[in-house]
């Protein structure tokens, strides 16, 4: 039994502006990336690696502040959900067994930035021993992971972060759940987020062992051409001066977005992909030498919520041409010697697989 509590009407107007997900220009693998991984939070998180100043994190502020709001149980700090046993907290989960009535509300998607300089506990969370052996509770303050369930975790720079964080969240946002433990306590709790992390290749890379549990991988470039750069810093312009009416602006097309992608996470169960179709991805992870089966499982997920988003319940070849380049040119193998980008080798090899290439000579001759 739940119960809902109204959410007060000045919130929405108390909220920060952010520029609208819709208004944003060029950018096109980066802005599918995101959408595909929140549609199917299961791909894996992104990676963004590009140039400074290329719009990696107002893409992402803007993609949390389009998605629709979630409901949570009221007062829950790990934003359980009041219906799936799997995304609520333990105490939460003890009350839904017993059918106690939950109180409910309707709240943004979260957002959670992560700083560099986060330590475990503030990720993690932590447990205060002296009270819990004192009055024999587990007094656990959440973290990061805590706040960032069901919605988005944000790392900026993550090729700077300390490995060992790395490895903490990649291993959360890859099993759902967080468990810390001290002293002989355990606390576990859901963690179910779509990880994004960005960075700028120019000031390290991210282990390879580390940037292959990343589901995608996107390279953002700086717009080159003029007339393009003039409409992005015009538009930046017209916001800063006046964000409430720039926003209005696309108030249609987000609406229209957001509804498309509701749509698309009820339609994702029942979207099928072809047995041969499987067989012709593996196939190009075979001949790209691509370690382990990650990009196969992630190649086959992207083009599934793919096709999703674009209302099909059948993938195609051509999802699987779009997202494939995505899924697996951070996965291949490094050769110094070679100037050829991994992202070409990707498409020649899907051209190869699936017989794109001889049909791009007969449309040329």
């Amino acid at each position: 039994m739940t119960v809902t509590a109204e959410t007060p009407a000045t919130e929405t107007t108390r909220r920060r502006v952010v520029f609208p997900f819709t208004a944003i220009i060029g950018q096109d693998d980066m802005k599918l990336a995101l959408l595909l991984n929140v549609i199917d939070p299961k791909i894996g998180g992104v990676m963004i690696m590009g140039d400074r100043g290329t719009g990696k994190s107002t893409t992402i502020r803007a993609l949390a502040d389009l998605l629709p709001e979630i409901e949570v149980v009221a007062g829950d700090p790990f934003n359980s959900h009041p219906h799936d046993p799997d995304l609520m907290s333990e105490e939460i989960r003890e009350q839904w067994e017993q059918q106690q009535p939950l109180t409910t509300t309707k709240q943004k998607v979260p957002m959670i930035d992560l700083p560099l300089g986060a330590t475990e506990d503030r990720v993690c969370g932590t447990i205060d021993i002296e009270k819990a052996l004192s009055e024999g509770v587990k007094a656990f303050e959440p973290g990061l992971l805590a706040k960032a369930n069901r919605g988005l975790l944000y790392v900026d720079e993550v090729n700077l972060l300390d490995d060992h964080l790395v490895d903490v969240l990649l291993d959360s946002a890859a099993s759902g759940w967080n468990t810390v433990e001290r002293e002989g306590i355990s606390v576990r709790h859901p963690a179910r987020f779509v990880l994004v992390g960005s960075g700028n290749p120019e000031e390290g890379e991210l282990r390879p062992q580390l940037l292959d549990r990343f589901g995608m991988n996107v390279e953002v470039r700086t717009v080159r051409d003029p007339e393009l750069r003039v409409k992005i810093v015009e538009q930046r312009s017209q916001f800063d001066q006046a964000p409430q009416e720039f926003s209005q602006q696309y108030q249609q097309q987000q609406t229209e977005l957001q509804q498309q992608i509701v749509k698309a996470q009820e339609l994702l169960p029942q979207v099928q992909m072809e047995y041969d179709l499987r067989v012709k991805v593996s196939q190009v992870c075979g001949e790209l030498d691509v370690d382990g089966l990650r990009g196969d499982i992630v190649t086959n997920r992207a083009a599934t919520a793919l096709a999703a988003l674009e209302g099909r319940t059948e993938v195609t070849v051509e999802d699987v041409r779009r997202v494939m380049p995505l899924c697996l040119r951070h996965r291949l193998r490094k050769d110094p010697l070679e100037s050829v980008d991994s992202g070409y080798k990707v498409e020649k090899a899907i051209a190869d697989v699936f017989g794109l290439e001889l049909e791009q000579e007969q449309s040329e001759t």
